[in-house]
Order: C-alpha cells, then structure tokens, then sequence
C-alpha cells in the first residue's frame, strides 16, 4: 500500500471544482458523500506534517477539493473535525508536494462559552471572503449579524495565502 501513497495519488483524492465555492457548516456532508475517504497512510503522510497539534483518533478529515488551473502549484481544500472544531483548511503545495502555505478559511469553533462561525466563498479569481461571527454557545440561534466580522484572503501565484 505505500506504494500507492503517492502526491500524485493524495491529489486523486481531490476532485476539481468551478468556482466560486461557499464553504459552510453542512457542505462538508456533500463532499463526504461524494469523494472517496482519505486513508490513514495519506493523512499521516500529508496532513498530519503540517497540523500544529497531534492527530488524536478521534479527528476526522474529509478531501474536499482541488482549485482548478493553478499552474505553478497544487491548492487543496480539506475538512478536519476534532471535538468542538470544524475547520475548512486550505493547504498549497509545490508541483514535487512540499507544503507552500496553509490556512484555515471556515468552520466552526466553541470554547464551551462562545460558538464562533466562519463561512468563506472562494471566487473565480482566488479571492476569499470570510465572513465571521460568535454567538453564545448556549443560545446559538440568537445569532447577531451585525458583529460579523469580514475579511479577505487571496491565493497568490505561487501559492502564498495572504491578507488581500
């Protein structure tokens, strides 16, 4: 089987998507229903180098999707639950698969006190709108839009991820 846990067999796992995507709390359920699962081999292989924090047995991650026409550079988007965090992580890598850059762009986040949800919409001309907001945890259907908090990224040429 490590013959088999390749880049290029890792980035297999990723089907390209035409932009704009949205990426919100329910998505990953799509994608989980329609991209085949990462094995364990590639999440150690791959994700696991690049989380700051040890992957307990209880994390679970998704292939979401590949950005399309990247040229110089492969940009992934992948799931990652752990215990009260959802995370939407983009990740690029070199052509030869060294990681470039990573980043969180949306998910879902509770202290126990504060839930905090990010959604973010990638458009055709890799730029990232974040929206974010809190609410308290305990009454989370009172959501307050008017504390959002919004902010951009861009996925630069050579697979930098940068505050626009």
């Amino acid at each position: 089987m490590s013959d088999k846990i390749t880049f290029s067999a890792f980035l297999e796992k990723f089907p390209e998507v035409r932009l704009p995507v949205i990426l919100n709390d329910e998505i990953h359920h799509d994608f989980s229903q329609h991209n085949d699962p990462l094995p364990s081999l590639m999440i150690d292989r791959f994700i696991a180098p690049m989380e700051e924090e040890p992957i307990d047995d209880l994390t679970e991650f998704i292939a979401c999707f590949k950005i399309p026409d990247t040229g110089e550079f492969h940009a992934v988007v992948y799931w990652k639950a752990a215990l009260l965090n959802y995370q939407y992580v983009l990740a690029t890598f070199t052509k030869t698969g060294l990681l470039v850059d990573k980043r969180v762009i949306a998910g879902l986040f509770s202290d126990g006190k504060t839930l905090t949800t990010s959604i973010a919409t990638i458009d055709e001309d890799w730029v990232i709108h974040v929206v974010s907001g809190q609410s308290d945890a305990a009454s989370a259907h009172l959501y307050d839009a008017s504390q959002s908090k919004m902010y951009e990224l861009e996925l630069l040429p050579e697979g930098k991820i940068a505050e626009a």
